[in-house]
């Protein structure tokens, strides 16, 4: 029998929690964006080949149905600003298979909102502001940091035109793991997560910029100044060492969008993974004209950890999936 039924928080550190989330919601007021609830579940789920869905089968009235847990409410917020909803933003329960840690939790909370007309800058700026309002000391200056460039000054490589060898022969020495069947992405997060990441946002808020363009399932494109090779129109914050945002210059092509699921599916199949059912009734939606602009979501449980101090985002959750 389990008898282990306390909290993963302290009372007072939910009470804390509570006023954070207070001034999410007035920071959200005060700049005229709309909150809104979508479901947790949907009938389409992330086909994203990093990501793994939880579904689970229920009676509807079409019968016996599989839902799929949303990994973030991206798609149904989406739907939203398709119908006219204008500037939106959701404190959402998501859900990821498999991410257990310090930084993770099965079930977690996602801060995600979306500004029709903004460009990435703007949202950059309001990402920081908000950022700065939840955390008590002034992190630091805001500072664009490229992704190749990171790549360059701490590993001296360009991870766009390295050799697929030459990545996985440095993954597998910074893992200690064999990366020998590793895809070039495998290897390039590997390093990002393991080498890079730990040196971000210690003086300030470090925003990395112009991804690798097959690094953002849901962002448009655009070319890289340097060489003219695709990059993704997407950003990440971090603070501490700790991704807390990412945002993208939302993809409005239902087209390219439908044609991006089939390739998920595609990779999801080659790598062994299972098929997800792709969100049909997004590109529906896209195709009747979502406005352009940009999104981004948060990790507001690890906003929350690095405001209040603590080590693990289950210090900051009533019930960390290990408690549930």
């Amino acid at each position: 029998m389990a008898t282990d039924w306390r909290p993963s928080a302290e009372i007072a550190t939910l009470r804390e929690r509570a006023r954070l989330i207070g001034e999410v919601r007035a920071f959200f007021a005060e700049h005229g964006v709309l909150e809104v609830e979508t479901p947790v579940l949907g009938h389409g789920g992330s086909t994203d080949v990093h990501l793994a869905s939880l579904s689970c089968v229920a009676t509807t009235p079409e019968g016996r149905e599989r839902l799929w847990l949303q990994t973030s409410p991206e798609f149904h917020m989406k739907r939203l600003l398709a119908a006219g909803s204008g500037p939106i933003f959701q404190l959402a329960r998501s859900f990821r298979d498999g991410e257990v840690g310090a930084r993770h939790n099965l079930e977690f909370t996602m801060l995600e909102w979306y500004r029709p007309g903004f460009g990435l800058d703007e949202l950059i700026e309001e990402t920081t502001r908000l950022i700065r309002r939840v955390l008590p000391d002034d992190p630091g200056p805001v500072r664009l940091r490229r992704y190749r460039e990171l790549f360059r000054h701490r590993l001296g490589l360009d991870p766009f035109t390295e050799s697929l060898g030459g990545l996985r022969r440095l993954a597998e020495a910074q893992g200690g793991l064999s990366m020998d069947e590793a895809a070039r992405d495998e290897c390039l997060d590997l390093l990002m997560s393991l080498v890079i990441e730990p040196d971000l946002g210690h003086e300030g808020l470090d925003v990395v910029i112009d991804y690798p363009a097959d690094q953002a399932a849901l962002a448009r494109r655009h070319r890289d100044p340097e060489d003219g090779q695709w990059v993704a129109s997407r950003f990440e914050v971090y603070c501490r060492g700790l991704e807390l945002a990412n945002g993208y210059d939302e993809l409005t092509d239902a087209e390219e969008q439908r044609a991006r699921f089939e390739a998920d599916q595609a990779a999801r199949r080659s790598a062994g993974l299972p098929e997800v059912d792709s969100d049909a009734r997004l590109v529906a939606a896209l195709a009747s004209g979502m406005p352009e602009g940009s999104g981004v979501a948060l990790g507001l449980d690890r906003l929350i950890q690095l405001a209040l101090g603590k080590t693990s985002v289950a210090e900051v959750m009533a019930f960390a999936t290990p408690k549930a």
